[in-house]
């Protein structure tokens, strides 16, 4: 479902019951509801056009600018004002909150919570299965981890837990259920192998826990 008041160019797709917020904009090649693993097998067995399917789309939030070839799959939900670089994807079973910008090249894989006022900067790779809280900025080219032992042993997988306030620098490596505390820091380069505690200061490899200098300890101004 499209309002009047939203702009969506032609190259563009809307699948399943999707819905965009009043006042959005939608550019080339954008793809919106597209189906996950199970409903796309589902389509195919049934030898179905995607368009001729009935499955649960995304919802987009008021005041949305979607920029060329994102793509957010089905059971994604977003707030107000959010915003997308190019290139972007988003997975299933994603939540949103407002005023929340994604940029250009971030691959969220699905079965991820954002907060409100969340920055997430260019490169950016997010797997399933984390937690971020308001007001978290995270640089161009950080990667989070959610799997202990790729292919070797069964394991649950758990991302990073990103508290509010938080701050990740570029090229910055979070590995698996670490917990980023309330207004922590995490210096570009860093390689975080356990929790960083609240208002603290995270930098090396593998990083150290440092004091965060007072003038640093405010929240995130996004």
């Amino acid at each position: 479902m499209v309002p009047t008041s939203s702009r969506i160019d032609h190259s563009s797709k809307i699948y399943g019951t999707s819905v965009l917020g009043e006042n959005s904009i939608v550019l080339e090649n954008v793809i919106l509801g597209y189906p996950e693993h199970g409903i796309l097998m589902k389509i195919i067995e049934q030898n179905k056009e995607i368009e001729d399917f009935e499955f649960p789309g995304c919802n987009i939030g008021p005041g949305a600018l979607i920029r060329p070839n994102t793509t957010i799959f089905s059971n994604v939900k977003t707030g107000k004002n959010f915003k997308t670089g190019h290139n972007v994807m988003i997975r299933e079973n994603t939540v949103i909150g407002e005023n929340v910008l994604i940029g250009s090249n971030v691959l969220i894989d699905g079965n991820v919570s954002i907060g409100d006022n969340v920055s997430i900067q260019g490169n950016v790779y997010i797997p399933t299965n984390v937690l971020i809280e308001a007001h978290v900025f995270i640089g161009p080219c950080a990667v989070l981890a959610n799997d202990k032992y790729p292919l070797r042993k069964a394991y649950k997988l758990k991302g990073p837990v990103l508290r509010k306030g938080a701050s990740i620098g570029a090229n910055a490596t979070l590995l698996p259920d670490v917990e980023i505390g309330e207004g922590a820091m995490v210096a570009g380069g860093a390689l975080v192998t356990k929790d960083v505690p609240p208002w603290k200061l995270a930098l090396g490899a593998p990083a150290k826990i440092r004091d965060l200098p007072a003038e640093l300890k405010q929240l995130n101004t996004i």
